[in-house]
């Protein structure tokens, strides 16, 4: 599964989908985590920022990785087709 985030929303709906994939409860990610059920929700939410060591526990915990890559640039028309 790759997926392209750039917000903490994103983020956290990649890591939901992840979890949901598992058939794991923000519970269940939370103790493989070693955090908290209201952090899990916190970081799915992207209400809040989440610290790096947390998001980096749970993306150890569902077996995914983060890297780091330049930024896509779009095309003039990518962005003219968003109008």
């Amino acid at each position: 599964m790759t997926q392209l985030a750039r917000s903490p929303r994103q983020i956290g709906a990649a890591i939901a989908r992840a979890r949901h994939q598992r058939g794991w409860t923000q519970s269940d990610l939370a103790t493989q985590a070693g955090l908290r059920q209201a952090t899990i929700s916190a970081i799915e939410t992207g209400q809040h920022p989440a610290r790096i060591d947390s998001l980096l526990s749970v993306l150890a915990a569902l077996d995914l990785e983060f890297r780091i890559t330049p930024r896509a640039q779009g095309q003039a028309q990518d962005i003219e087709d968003i109008f």
